[in-house]
């Protein structure tokens, strides 16, 4: 199957400026393609994953892909997708931010033997060096106000309002790729499907800049479409907020339940966006969620495909330990690291290490309101320490009861957790 038609069977096209041209490109070229992401944050999120399995999918067909951060688009601020003006950072901030998105992308885009290497680039490299007078003769000059006004980026912003400083943005992203064009031979750009006006305008950049303007140039682009659930809630956002492809933000077990908990609705079209599985496998799998939905196979190996992708085979298995622990209520095998990260939101209690009568731990800690209270719950049987029940109100917490002299995780309930850590 070609690149398109796989893209296609997936769901994964949204639009393309010329389908049957692209096609065409792809069939007889290795083709240079890129994709841009502005460092706004510290870390991409999972809603960067899809165009970056793009640009995988890509250079797995044989092509050549470009990731490009936006060191100084950056500094800007892309008007798509927003209601309101967005704020500017300083130099430093998107320095540090274009870094670290860098270092995420080049772990995600692996490349193996026989493929082709994907080029890193950034555009502050020629952004920071186009002066305003060249900027405004060689690239404003190309475009009408009436025709930047037509874009959705921008029309959706009139009404509120828009500064030229974002009004700017497309122009930036359009020289972005006759810069890419020029140098690389980049003739696909591709994006969200919120970048449709921006990759549309940088084609008609490098078309309006050639020697002879009706000369046929072939450049295309192509998006994706907006990830949406079933439930109607917004793809890739949690109670906790959004998830961070940066295990510091978002640990590799908070990862792993994110995908676990996939509505049986969802997981099959995550499934095709996300994975590289063949149709064989999605097709077995697809029949799983129809017959056995209470077993989640599909639900399991969407996480376990991602997060091994994200993070490592190794972030992998400790996720599925802490998450077979948690679930078999056997929890005095889990490390240190593994409480980190399965107990990071549950709330802590930090004490010396010495022993204390469980009693008054439970009233220290606030797991229980009184130290009646406290009685009740150990004689009740609603005490768990490292997942086993304690019952003997003259339990006294010691050394032993501390996972590798840190922490004791204590339940009271069915799922109420808490943690003890130790300093000292």
């Amino acid at each position: 199957m070609d690149i398109l038609s796989d893209l296609e069977s997936r769901g994964l096209i949204n639009q393309t400026t010329d389908l049957e041209g692209l096609k065409k490109h792809l069939a007889e070229n290795e083709v240079t393609l890129y994709c841009g992401f502005d460092p706004t944050a510290d870390s991409l999120h999972i809603g960067h994953l899809v165009p970056l399995m793009m640009l995988r999918r890509f250079q797995k067909a044989g092509h050549k892909p470009i990731a490009l951060v936006g060191g100084g688009t950056g500094m800007i601020g892309d008007p798509s997708g927003r209601a309101s003006e967005r704020s500017l950072n300083t130099t430093e901030v998107v320095k540090g931010y274009a870094d670290k998105i860098a270092s995420q992308i080049a772990k995600i885009l692996e490349v193996h033997e026989g493929e082709n290497t994907v080029l890193a680039r950034n555009n502050h490299d020629w952004l920071s060096k186009t002066t305003i007078i060249d900027f405004l003769r060689d690239t404003g000059k190309h475009f009408t106000v009436n025709y930047m006004l037509a874009k959705e980026s921008v029309s959706a912003r009139i009404e509120q309002g828009i500064s030229f400083t974002e009004f700017s943005y497309m122009l930036l992203q359009s020289l972005d790729f006759m810069k890419l064009y020029e140098e690389e031979n980049c003739t696909l750009q591709i994006g969200g499907s919120d970048q449709w006006g921006n990759i549309t305008a940088g084609m008609e950049l490098i078309r309006r800049t050639r020697e002879n303007p009706e000369e046929n140039i072939n450049v295309f682009g192509l998006t994706v479409p907006l990830i949406t659930k079933a439930d109607g809630t917004k793809f890739g956002k949690t109670a906790g907020g959004a998830i961070w492809l940066d295990p510091e933000k978002t640990t590799a077990y908070e990862f792993y339940q994110f995908w676990i908990n996939t509505d049986d609705r969802d997981v099959m079209k995550f499934i095709r966006y996300f994975t590289f599985l063949t149709e064989e496998e999605m097709i077995a799998l697809e029949n799983e969620v129809k017959n056995h939905p209470e077993n989640r196979v599909a639900q399991k190996r969407l996480a376990e495909e991602m997060t091994k992708m994200v993070h490592s085979e190794a972030a992998l298995q400790q996720a599925k330990r802490i998450t077979d622990s948690l679930f078999s209520g056997d929890l005095k095998g889990l490390s240190a690291e593994d409480v980190r990260q399965g107990f990071k939101d549950v709330p802590t209690f930090e004490t010396a290490k010495e022993e204390k009568n469980l009693v008054d731990l439970l009233v220290e800690a606030s797991i229980s309101s009184s130290k009646r209270q406290a009685r009740e719950d150990i004689q009740n049987g609603a005490i768990y320490i490292n997942g086993e029940r304690e019952q003997d109100l003259q339990y006294v917490v010691r050394e032993e009861d501390r996972l590798e002299d840190q922490f004791t995780i204590i339940r009271r309930g069915k799922k109420r957790y808490f943690l003890i850590h130790y300093y000292g």
